[in-house]
């Protein structure tokens, strides 16, 4: 838990630096190759290669590929078409996609971790600053096609990670997940890239190396480390946290008007949802704890 909070406040402010600094100015694909070389260079020099079986690392490049390299693609698409409040809003569906994915590959149906989920969206649903207006149906499925990618790429690295060896550490493999993230967002640069649109001012290579190093270098490695550590209802209710957190940034910094009675509802609702996950999962522990 306490990892997946300290990425949440971290991540808080890559919507508005993405948003209001990136969109438009830099392109998408360079800013999201250029992000995730960074990532990969900080984690290169820990990077195992005896003791990882084979299938272990395709299985990592291929999360990375679907959780990173695909969900920038379409992430920073919708920066394109959306505000960053927008973008942000139409996130609550990626706790649903948590839960339910997670169900299905377990077999089985948990009406707890979808009760979490639904809470946490109706504490998200809450805060809505506007009726969407320009290219909503477009930008809402972008955002929901991001989603699926972070949600699958979360549940298939917690499922993942009790297999791989546990004589390795963590960021010794995981070097492997950013390998695979590599592969689509560099043919996506190759294909749609725009060379004419590259950074041109400090500020936007300053953003990009603290979203590269320090977002996705770090912020991914610890966010996936913290989805193994908890169950899937307060998985999915942690993604909806960063709801509340962005837009908090993005009305300090940016100035946004915002609806702070709104903001405050729909946080004490994504708060009791946490609490529910998280009280149901150590129940769950409980349970299945031998007798002392």
């Amino acid at each position: 838990m306490p990892y997946l909070i300290a990425v949440t406040v971290l991540w808080a402010f890559s919507f508005s630096l993405i948003g209001e600094v990136l969109a438009g100015q830099v392109d998408n694909y360079f800013a999201v190759l250029t992000r995730i070389v960074l990532a990969t260079a900080v984690f290169l020099p820990f990077l195992r290669v005896r003791g990882v079986p084979v299938r272990h690392r395709l299985a990592l490049m291929a999360l990375g590929a679907v959780q990173l390299g695909l969900m920038y693609g379409f992430f920073y698409q919708s920066f394109l078409l959306l505000s960053v409040p927008e973008v942000l809003l139409f996130t609550i569906f990626t706790p649903l996609y948590v839960a339910v994915l997670d169900d299905l590959l377990a077999g089985r149906f948990s009406p707890v971790h979808l009760l979490t989920a639904a809470l946490a969206v109706a504490g998200a649903a809450v805060i809505r600053y506007q009726r969407p207006e320009s290219d909503f149906w477009l930008g809402f499925l972008v955002v929901q096609a991001a989603n699926l990618c972070f949600a699958a790429g979360q549940v298939g690295y917690r499922r993942l990670s009790g297999q791989l060896p546990a004589a390795l550490p963590a960021h010794g493999v995981f070097g492997w997940f950013y390998l695979g993230a590599l592969i689509p967002s560099a043919g996506a640069f190759v294909v749609f890239g725009d060379i004419g649109r590259l950074p041109a001012s400090a500020l936007h290579w300053g953003v990009l190396v603290w979203l590269g190093v320090v977002a996705s270098g770090l912020g991914y490695f610890l966010w996936n480390r913290g989805a193994t550590l908890v169950d899937a209802g307060t998985l999915a209710a942690m993604n909806n946290a960063l709801i509340p957190a962005g837009l908090l940034v993005n009305l300090l910094i940016w100035n946004r008007d915002a609806d702070l009675l709104r903001l405050a509802a729909g946080g004490a609702i994504i708060v009791a949802a946490l609490w529910l996950g998280v009280r149901h999962g150590r129940a769950g522990k409980a349970a299945q704890s031998p007798a002392t």
